[in-house]
């Protein structure tokens, strides 16, 4: 895993620009600790550092590839491809030879054995830059899910891109600004795909490619997710997600560095451990957070257990090398934590969702450089509780703002200013989910329940599951730990997708199908665990801290986020007793106001 950039320009000699490419790599040097690349030709320089987890000592990058005795091309790339052995043997007996073992020189040897074409055949989490310099072509792809991110901004003459926006913020020619759809993108995690909140700053979207030349920038899709008959009985279904599986978690196991697995002691991350338990030759190595609170663990109506002591269970029974990594309300709520998650994400952080995650994620890369992880089975398997309310699927709007249906200044509910809610937020809401509607892929043979549980399916992979991604990413790759996402696999998502909502849910339980694949890998009370969100804190000490920072925001009359809120109803959230509001969507809204301000300060954006 690494974090790339790069700069095309078609009217400029870059190779006198070293330096500014150089300082935009260099913001990404927390993703690649390990080394530090720079490739310049006349109008085109790419930038790389590398976090070192596939051959060693021979995958630096860019990494360029020579045909006869000319270099033709040049890569710099982040993530890791699945299949890169069995591409290597291919293209082997197509007559290339091999320098190193890195799957960087398999993806350049793939690019010029099938053209951009070579994209189809991989199986991975990727973000590639290629320059040819045969046609002075620029080539930018990401993976079918989105997994590694990869942004770009269009250039007069040319482009400028990154893994992430600090890497072309870097640059002379691009600065911050954001319009109203921005502020409610911040404000809500909603985008549709191949926008940012940043206004002219696009990403380049899950399955796409994006071709730059002299003409411009076009894009062009090379994968999505589409809709077709599932002629499987439950019994083939269940084998075949669990065949799946097995490959999958086989595959992303690979490393030539230190493994581990990420257990909270749910369904998803029991059975990546386990499955990884079964491939590996030593005891698999695993972590659990740990919410600590003066009282224990109290359970509630979302989280009716905690996961620690279920994690231990778990790993018990693998036989794992296993640690509990312990974080209280001081360490959440500490200025310098919200500080290196703003840094991390570029963008307005989950409160101590994010705080916790950056914690545990810091601990875990003393010990590993890899980790599995269980993003994409909620959305895929259907484990979110609003699969299963009625009220959230039939709603006309995404299910989980099913809540702002119908709202109006006197229902309340918010602290943001009832303007803003019904010109601004509200719409923009409407507006991406009228987007995401139009995208859904359907059969005509699909009744109306079952046309709307696929809408409702896609919606969570399309829209919500990228924000899940993108927060793992960013937080990981912020310490330097690789994270891999096996339920990301395309060909696993493209199964369950179109498997009939009766087989996903056959037994009334969320997870069903995943559940009857895996359940044989599992202690009982792990398998029987009904469905519960990543930890929140539950110590009154925290929400004490944000509440501080927000009655801060109130009294600052130059606090950037300010004219967005609505005094009155703020002071009354403030006004109510600690403790009414946690585990519910209002101190969700204080957090988010708290780190809008911290991302407005930081960044600076222009209003337009």
């Amino acid at each position: 895993m690494c974090g790339i950039t790069g700069w095309v320009d078609y009217r400029t000699d870059l190779t006198a620009e070293r330096d500014i490419v150089l300082a935009m790599t260099r913001t990404l040097a927390a993703r690649g600790p390990d080394g530090e690349g720079l490739w310049t030709d006349r109008h085109a320089a790419l930038g790389h550092r590398r976090l070192a987890v596939i051959d060693l000592d021979g995958g630096t990058q860019p990494m360029p590839v020579v045909a006869d005795g000319h270099t033709v091309a040049v890569a710099t790339y982040n993530g890791e491809i699945y299949n890169h052995r069995e591409l290597r043997t291919e293209l082997e007996l197509a007559g290339h030879a091999f320098h190193t073992r890195s799957d960087t020189e398999v993806l350049l040897r793939a690019y010029l054995e099938w053209g951009a074409g070579f994209v189809s055949r991989l199986n991975g989490m990727y973000a590639i830059a290629i320059w040819d310099l045969r046609t002075e072509v620029l080539l930018l792809v990401r993976d079918r899910m989105g997994v590694k991110p990869l942004y770009y901004t269009a250039l007069a003459d040319g482009v400028l891109f990154g893994s992430e926006p600090k890497a072309i913020l870097a640059h002379r020619e691009f600065s911050a600004a954001v319009g109203p759809d921005g502020l409610a993108d911040l404000l809500t995690n909603l985008r549709s795909p191949g926008q940012s909140p940043l206004r002219g700053l696009r990403e380049v979207r899950p399955g796409h490619l994006v071709r730059v030349s002299r003409s411009g920038c076009t894009e062009h899709r090379y994968w999505s997710l589409d809709a077709h008959d599932h002629p499987d009985d439950l019994g083939t279904t269940v084998r075949t997600v669990r065949s799946l599986l097995t490959d999958i978690v086989g595959r992303q196991v690979m490393a030539d560095v230190s493994l581990c697995t990420l257990l909270s002691g749910g369904l998803d991350s029991s059975a990546l451990t386990a499955l990884a338990a079964r491939t590996l030759d030593t005891p698999v190595r695993s972590f659990a957070l740990d919410v600590t609170a003066p009282a224990g663990f109290t359970p509630d109506p979302v989280r009716s257990s905690a996961d620690a002591p279920i994690a231990a269970l778990m790993a018990a029974h693998l036989g794992a090398r296993h640690s509990t990594i312990e974080v209280g309300a001081d360490q959440l709520a500490a200025q310098e934590v919200f500080d290196a998650v703003l840094r991390a994400r570029d963008l307005p952080a989950w409160g101590d969702l994010d705080s916790s995650l950056y914690l545990l994620l810091d601990r875990v890369r003393q010990d590993a450089t890899v980790a599995l992880s269980g993003e994409a089975a909620d959305e895929l398997f259907g484990g979110y509780r609003w699969f299963h309310n009625r009220e959230a699927v039939a709603a006309d709007t995404f299910p989980w703002f099913a809540r702002l249906r119908g709202w109006t200044p006197a229902s309340g509910g918010t602290v943001l200013d009832p303007t803003f809610m019904r010109r601004v937020v509200l719409p923009h809401i409407s507006q991406r989910y009228e987007e995401a509607l139009a995208e859904v892929p359907r059969l005509p043979s699909d009744s109306p329940g079952e046309r709307r549980m696929r809408e409702v399916s896609y919606l969570f992979l399309s829209r919500m599951l990228p924000e899940m991604l993108d927060r793992k990413d960013r937080i990981s790759m912020a310490v330097g730990l690789e994270v891999r996402v096996p339920f990301c696999d395309h060909r696993l998502v493209d199964y369950v997708f179109n498997a009939p909502w009766g087989l996903k849910a056959h037994d009334g339980r969320e997870k069903s199908l995943l559940r009857s694949a895996v359940a044989d890998l599992l202690p009982e009370v792990v398998a029987q665990r009904v469905k519960v969100p990543y930890p929140a804190t539950q110590d009154p000490g925290y929400e004490h801290a944000i509440r501080r920072r927000f009655a801060a925001i109130i009294a600052d009359r130059d606090a950037p986020v300010r004219p967005m809120l609505d005094l009155a109803a703020a002071r009354d959230a403030l006004a109510r007793p600690v403790g009414q509001t946690s585990m519910q969507h209002e101190r969700l809204e204080l957090e988010r106001i708290v780190t809008m301000n911290d991302w407005l300060r930081r960044y600076r954006p222009e209003m337009t």
